[in-house]
């Protein structure tokens, strides 16, 4: 059953139980569509007729949109993590019959999951940092928590993404991008 059709409650039941998927990189992609879901609601909270007035409920709009899209396409992340491992767990096995370039194929397909997803966090994360000072002041803890979560998955995500041994300078790059979610999470405990 995909991700996005399970109840929140057997999901995390399945992420509880013993088997291998879904799995931490599952866990990130979930935590970044709920992030991105309440950055959306309170992007979508704030086209009050004074937001109309101003031009801040067309962005707010536009960004909700985009992190609706961002939200579902999250979910589907989840999935193909699942299938991402299950195709890499076929890799070890003795009988595996695969080459050793499409072995490598299958690590590089693993890995680009989650560097896909903590590059959508960091994406994300800077858009409701951007439209932040025209949110909804009643709403904006709801910006703020999308923030964390969003940091939070992509530190998540940079988790499996070294148990997939990246190269020297994908981490580099991707530790850059943790730091300057970081830097953002930081702006909105202030």
């Amino acid at each position: 059953v995909k991700t996005a059709e399970q109840p929140i409650g057997a999901w995390v039941a399945a992420l509880g139980a013993k088997a291998p998927t879904p799995g931490g990189g599952a866990a990130a992609a979930v935590a970044a569509a709920i992030g991105m879901a309440s950055g959306a609601m309170a992007a979508i909270y704030t086209t009050r007729k004074k937001d109309e007035e101003s031009g801040a409920a067309e962005e707010a709009r536009a960004l909700a949109t985009v992190l609706n899209a961002a939200a579902a396409r999250c979910s589907e992340v989840a999935d193909e993590d699942a299938a991402a491992y299950a195709a890499l767990q076929a890799t070890w096995k003795k009988d595996c019959a695969l080459s050793d370039e499409e072995k490598a194929k299958v690590e590089a397909d693993a890995l680009n999951v989650q560097v896909s997803l903590l590059r959508t966090c960091h994406e994300q994360t800077a858009a409701i940092m951007t439209f932040l000072p025209r949110c909804n002041p009643n709403i904006t803890s709801d910006a703020k928590v999308a923030v964390h979560l969003l940091a939070g998955a992509a530190r998540a995500a940079f988790q499996t993404v070294l148990v997939n041994r990246p190269p020297a300078s994908l981490q580099a790059e991707l530790r850059k991008l943790l730091e300057e979610l970081a830097t953002l999470e930081a702006q909105v405990l202030a």
